[in-house]
């Protein structure tokens, strides 16, 4: 195997293998190199929503683009993702009402299909659901859930098709340079030259940053999700949902089970090479609690497994993508928990950033990673909590 590629794409997550899919597409040579394996990160433990509610508009605008892909995945990529249509309910408290209404308008506006239903239809979508702690919610019908691994392996499989390689069990070890510029990468399995490097490394991001020479606020966020099996009077499916009141999301998953995942009490700053196959102390107890209050006949069901994953987090919780330090050292890092859902789009709106001087699909150069040197941290335009705590 030839040694010199016109990009070097560190990590083999579903944002790395989006970008890798969507350089080979246009046919650029670029390499994909895992420190362990596809999807060993972030990727493989995340729960796999699509939807498009965000309270920031181009995330809005990725998650639609990136909704395209979903539900045309093999005429778009190929293979399987697994997209399952459930729909999907965003619910708020009640004080987050006059945000929620805001962002479904300007999400109306891109086209999204996207309403604003009161308590009573959420009782018809929702039977059994708790809901007086709620006035309104968001409805995406077509929206659901897809397999994060299942979507990393077909774009990776496709990148490969259109001239991409990737190489597994390789670890970045040095970065160099030459006159300001990048050069190539050190590896554990031998040395690879290119003008541009891509770190995509996720939640081992600050420590690719590190061999660059650059200094990012970049840390890193534990969260934990669970299974379980639902009882026989909630065997059919329900719907795709994140509750702000209840600071968690569930989802169905196979026949008969739900995921919970939980948007508070995840720590910060942990190493990403902690144990990721149990979840935290307390973790169960809090979720199971949590789902029962929202959907009292889970007080029925049973408990079925547990896990943890790590992924990069920023100051503002929004992805740093773009370039930054020595010439041709990108970013496509930082996502902070949603960034599977937009992974298509940042893929092709990055692969377009590299190749002709900025993106067009979507603009996302306000994810710049030199925004926090700058002090421009990203704010939505109807923003909710901080929830990633």
């Amino acid at each position: 195997m030839s040694n010199i590629f016109d990009v070097i794409i560190i990590g083999a997550g579903v944002n790395g293998a989006s970008l890798a899919f969507h350089l080979a597409e246009r046919g650029v040579k670029p390499i994909v190199l895992e420190k362990r394996f596809l999807a060993a990160g972030a990727t493989g433990r995340s729960s796999g929503l699509v939807r498009m509610h965000y309270d920031l508009l181009v995330e809005s605008q990725l998650a639609w683009v990136s909704f395209g892909y979903f539900r045309n995945w093999q005429e778009r990529v190929g293979g399987p993702c697994g997209f399952t249509k459930t729909g999907f309910l965003q619910l708020v408290r009640p004080e987050q009402t006059p945000a929620l209404q805001a962002n479904i308008a300007a999400q109306r506006g891109l086209g999204i299909a996207t309403e604003v239903v009161s308590v009573d239809e959420v009782r018809r979508l929702a039977p059994g659901f708790f809901l007086d702690d709620i006035q309104a919610a968001a409805y995406e019908p077509e929206s659901g859930y897809a397999d994060p691994t299942s979507t990393a392996n077909a774009l990776m499989n496709a990148a490969e098709a259109h001239g991409a390689t990737s190489v597994q069990n390789c670890a970045v070890t040095a970065i160099h340079t030459a006159g300001g510029k990048v050069s190539g990468v050190s590896t554990t399995q031998g040395e690879f030259s290119a003008p541009i490097v891509v770190n995509a490394a996720g939640a081992w991001a600050k420590g690719v940053c590190d061999l660059a020479g650059v200094d990012l606020p970049l840390s890193t966020w534990r969260h934990d999700t669970m299974l379980v099996k639902r009882p026989p009077a909630l065997r059919d499916p329900h719907l795709t949902v994140i509750d702000f009141p209840k600071l968690m999301y569930f989802r169905p998953d196979a026949a008969d089970l739900t995921l919970v995942g939980l948007e508070d009490g995840n720590p910060l700053g942990q190493s990403p090479d902690g144990d990721a196959d149990h979840a935290s102390p307390g973790f169960m107890e809090a979720a199971i609690e949590r789902i029962c209050e929202r959907i009292p006949q889970m007080e029925d069901a049973h408990f079925h497994s547990a896990h943890s994953g790590y992924d990069a987090i920023t100051p503002d919780q929004h992805p740093a993508l773009g370039p930054i330090g020595p010439e041709g050292f990108w970013l496509d890092t930082g996502f902070s928990g949603t960034g599977f859902k937009i992974s298509p789009a940042v893929g092709l709106c990055m692969a377009e950033w590299i190749l002709d001087g900025k993106p067009s699909t979507v603009d996302i150069s306000l994810f710049t990673p030199t925004r926090f040197a700058e002090g421009k941290e990203i704010v939505g335009e109807n923003p909710y909590d901080s929830i990633w705590t």
